[in-house]
């Protein structure tokens, strides 16, 4: 079922971007041409500039070539932290904008989200967000719809949530072009476990159980979807019973033995949650943030945010620092 031309894929690199995301894209397209016996992909590490990238593990990258001189590609992902951003936006955006008037088609990794929608090119798209930075990404494209699923396709837009999302997305590609033989030798290659379809949701931890959301009781999980729905706007714990239907006893008794916290306790958590990803990967003022999850001003937040993580607010973004010295790594290209 090999084609004749091989799929040009490129990873647009920003600094501290995720590394797993980059080899849960690139191994699995390097065993496909080695199952195959034929180049049907190639990819390119490209970045703003020549110099090389450090990932979020410490290990830096030398790209190919730079976006501005990318060459001819398919497909263009890219992979970044939250806070990425071009060192010339408006550049940047523009080749992004160009690229996607030729027909390439467009996507992101995990944080890649970001930089790709503040290029102003996800409005009317609907994207995958992942779960730690979805209050974030709302909060900063309130019109672009941000999704819980694991890997989202919209028209010639790609998103993939993880760096597991991120290998289904490459077994779907391959599936698409080799045929289901060969994506199934692949996922058996790696012993990735399943194939998850591409509306399957992200799996989300819940604090302190060991356990994931989907694995809750079904009323335990429709009032931590309620708690969700109310972030800003908190509700009264007993009306949040009456919803799901039990006796506030009933539901506080039940509620902690599924989380292993009461109800208001893991409220607040879900709250200053929210509200720790926005002191991270936003420039908002503590007293929005603060509106934002429901507290009339920002030092009661500040109170509970250091009792829950052990740091203040202010402390916690001071702290961020810059990058390191890491070692050079160079991928080569797919031969």
């Amino acid at each position: 079922m090999a084609t004749d031309a091989p799929l040009r894929l490129a990873f647009l690199m920003f600094p501290g971007f995720p590394m797993a995301c980059l080899t849960s894209a690139i191994e699995p397209l390097r065993a496909a041409n080695e199952i195959t016996g034929h180049k049907e992909f190639e990819w390119r590490l490209l970045a703003e500039s020549q110099s090389p990238v450090r990932s979020s593990a410490e290990v830096r990258f030398e790209p190919d070539a730079t976006l501005s001189n990318c060459g001819e590609v398919d497909h263009l992902y890219l992979l970044s932290p939250p806070t990425g951003q071009f060192a010339d936006a408006r550049a940047g955006s523009a080749r992004l904008r160009w690229l996607e008037r030729t027909g390439v088609v467009l996507g992101a990794f995990s944080g890649g989200i970001f930089p790709l929608a503040r290029a102003g090119l996800m409005e009317g798209r609907g994207c995958s967000v992942h779960w730690c930075y979805e209050a974030a990404f709302r909060a900063e494209f309130p019109k672009v719809e941000a999704s819980e699923a694991v890997v989202l396709r919209d028209k010639r837009r790609i998103t993939a949530s993880g760096a597991g999302a991120v290998f289904d997305l490459m077994l779907r590609l391959i599936e698409e072009r080799l045929g289901r033989q060969c994506m199934t030798e692949v996922a058996c290659w790696f012993q990735h476990p399943f194939v998850r379809d591409e509306n399957a949701s992200q799996k989300v931890p819940v604090a302190r159980t060991g356990n994931t959301a989907d694995r809750l009781l079904p009323a335990i999980r429709e009032a931590i979807r309620l708690f969700e729905n109310h972030v800003e706007d908190p509700l009264r714990i007993p009306d949040v019973a009456a919803a799901v239907d039990m006796s506030g006893r009933h539901f506080e008794r039940l509620f902690k033995r599924e989380t292993g916290q009461s109800p208001l306790r893991y409220y607040r958590q879900l709250r200053l949650s929210k509200a720790r990803q926005r002191v991270l990967y936003s420039n908002d003022s503590l007293r929005d943030i603060a509106a934002s999850v429901g507290y009339l001003t920002s030092a009661p937040m500040a109170r509970h945010y250091t009792e829950l993580f052990g740091v203040s607010p202010k402390h916690e973004r001071r702290m961020l620092t810059g990058p390191q010295d890491a070692v050079v790594f160079k991928v080569p290209a797919a031969e």
